[in-house]
Formats: structure tokens, sequence, C-alpha cells
């Protein structure tokens, strides 16, 4: 079994950056996959950013240019810097880890002011 505790959200004013923090329970080098995903009210999870066993990264078009995906093996630390940060950006981001089954942690909220 796998723990994840995301840590970094806050409010920030647009055009700012922010990086969340993913702590795993386990090493990180044995999983399948990461990834960042965000839940605004009203909408529907979804996938911010991921990052595969073997480095490969995948962005959200709307987040593409803004956001980076980065991993630290002796930490167990995964990682998402925001910047450029925009209104529509607010939301609750979720860590996920998959390894035969997927991962979650409790989430963290940021809140993009205009």
């Amino acid at each position: 079994q796998v723990q994840l505790v995301e840590s970094g959200g806050g409010l920030v004013q647009a055009g700012g950056s922010l990086r969340l923090s993913c702590a795993a329970s386990a090493s990180i080098s044995i999983l399948n996959g990461m990834g960042w995903y965000r839940q605004a009210p009203g909408k529907e999870r979804e996938l911010v950013a991921l990052i595969t066993r073997a480095g490969s990264t995948n962005y959200a078009d709307s987040v593409k240019g803004r956001f980076t995906i980065s991993r630290d093996y002796a930490k167990n630390t995964m990682y998402l810097q925001m910047n450029s940060l925009k209104p529509e950006d607010t939301a609750v981001y979720y860590c996920n880890a998959y390894l035969r089954i997927d991962y979650w942690g409790q989430g963290t909220q940021v809140t993009v002011s205009s």
C-alpha cells in the first residue's frame, strides 16, 4: 500500500507561482507512474500532468508551457511547479500513483485570485 501526502497549495494572485509536493510512503521507483489531477467545483476530476516510470511526461493542453512535473527519488517525492497561474487553475489538486491499483492523496487546495 502506498500513502500519498500533498502539500504546497494556497492562495496566489494571477501570474504567480506555486510548487506542489507529493510525498510517498514507499519508494517511488517501483511505481508504474505518478500524476497530478485537479477538480474544480462542479466539474469532474481531470488529469493535469503525469510522469511514467521511464520518465516520460504528459500534460493537459491547458497547462502546457506553464506547469512542470518532476520527481526526486531520494526524497520519494513528486512535484508540480506551477507558473503563470490563472484563475481557472483554481481547484483541489490530487496526487496519484499507480502500482497495480490507483492510490490517491487527500488533495490540496489551490486558489488563484484575479
